[in-house]
């Protein structure tokens, strides 16, 4: 059996971290079995190197090998893409074609971002996982394959059967095997390793000097989060390699390629939180809003009983609470006949500010005037993040924490293309 090292030099994969090496011990043991193997990992790990492995190490090494980005492929089309269509299937289904199953027959097809299949399309996977059988789009003959899947997600499969996203029939049908690639962030000895690859891979490329950290610059490389992962780190090194006059970075020079995540979004947003997760805070947001909107209400019925009712006592009699809340005291007759005096002459009120009264009305314009709604946030969130990214998709849909399909498909629902192309 190759060792890891030897598996690593092959395949140009950097690093010592113990989860890397566990990870490349299992995809061997698998490798020249016929277990489905599903790789796991957040965007950007290297999740395509181990397909790679599995299949080069495999009695199928000399037969086809297919990646498919599920992710990628519109949902109406990703059923021809797989399984084929006969002619007349559909509008503009000319001829008959085959799909990625079909094509790949006797080798092994890579399902990247297989979390992403509507769940129609999972139906059919599990189909061909269970007894190897298809049915092409528009056909009613049933066809054979025999083909090694394996599939990687970078969503956490659990909650997305919780969710009703992915079925748990089929998870654990492709999890016979689950690979497990550690973040970057985990691998913190690794990252100078990698960044010297890029430099030396990108200064071969542009014909220029290789770039080189300083220890302050490596010590500030080392302790950034790097959310993108290796992309991210392998898409700093060329920029710098490429921008940078002097080739010794410093963590001044460093710092304008590393931007502070934090800034990207609200603050109360996690950056890592996935499609449907910013509605708690969200939810928190509009409590206070309507919490602020009954306050006013409040403000206004009591405003109302003053104007109608001359006996002040009795007013502060029934709405004891309301005017503690409104002036931080009980029974003050002086303020209360100052309330009044300035509604009668028409004056401007002058509300309490310990209370911060003022901001109510400013409330009540948001909720009643303007109305606020979950979908007029996600749509502003959606431009925001593209404004950010010049248009580019991949880099919104990281920022927003989404995959680039379902903002792919968000652009489409609200009609943002002009946004995107500004």
């Amino acid at each position: 059996m190759e060792s890891t090292q030897n598996i690593k030099q092959r395949f140009g994969i950097i690093g010592n971290h113990p989860g890397l090496n566990r990870a490349l011990e299992k995809t061997l043991r698998v490798a020249s079995t016929e277990i489905t193997v599903l790789v796991s990992g957040e965007s950007g790990v290297g999740k395509e190197n181990i397909p790679k492995i599995i299949h080069q190490f495999s009695p199928r090494k000399h037969a086809k090998y297919i990646a498919v980005n599920c992710g990628a492929i519109p949902e109406g089309t990703i059923d021809s893409e797989l399984f084929g269509h006969e002619k007349g299937a559909f509008t503009g289904a000319t001829t008959t074609r085959s799909g990625y199953f079909e094509v790949a027959d006797g080798g092994t097809i890579f399902l990247d971002e297989v979390g992403e299949l509507p769940l129609s399309t999972q139906v059919r996977l599990l189909r061909i996982l269970e007894n190897g059988e298809f049915i092409k789009v528009g056909s009613s003959k049933v066809q054979k394959t025999d083909v090694r899947i394996v599939a990687a997600t970078n969503i956490n499969t659990i909650e997305a059967i919780k969710k009703g996203k992915f079925r748990e029939d089929l998870y654990y049908r492709l999890s016979t095997v689950e690979i497990n690639l550690p973040p970057l962030r985990a691998r913190k000895e690794d990252i100078p390793l990698l960044f010297r690859k890029f430099a030396s891979d990108f200064a071969q490329k542009y014909k220029m000097p290789t770039i080189r950290l300083d220890d302050d610059a490596q010590q500030l490389l080392v302790q950034y989060r790097w959310n993108g992962n290796i992309r991210q780190l392998r898409n700093v090194a060329e920029q710098a390699s490429v921008l940078e006059k002097e080739r010794i970075l410093t963590p001044v020079m460093l710092r304008h390629y590393l931007p502070d995540m934090g800034s990207q979004l609200p603050a109360v947003v996690d950056v890592n939180q996935k499609d449907g997760d910013f509605s708690s805070e969200r939810e928190i947001l509009y409590k206070v809003l309507f919490d602020m909107k009954s306050d006013l209400n409040d403000l206004k019925k009591l405003t109302h009983e003053l104007m109608e009712n001359e006996n002040i006592s009795s007013v502060q009699k029934n709405n004891p609470d309301l005017i503690k809340k409104i002036y931080g005291e009980e029974n003050n007759e002086n303020k209360t006949l100052e309330f009044i005096n300035q509604i009668e002459n028409k004056s401007e009120i002058n509300y309490p500010e310990s209370n911060n009264v003022n901001q109510y009305d400013y409330a009540e314009t948001i909720i009643e005037e303007e109305p606020l709604s979950l979908l007029e946030k996600e749509i502003e969130m959606i431009k925001l993040a593209l404004k950010r990214s010049n248009g580019k998709r991949k880099a919104a849909a990281e920022e927003l924490g989404i995959s680039e399909r379902t903002l792919y498909r968000k652009i489409k629902q609200f009609d943002l293309q002009d946004n995107e192309d500004e």
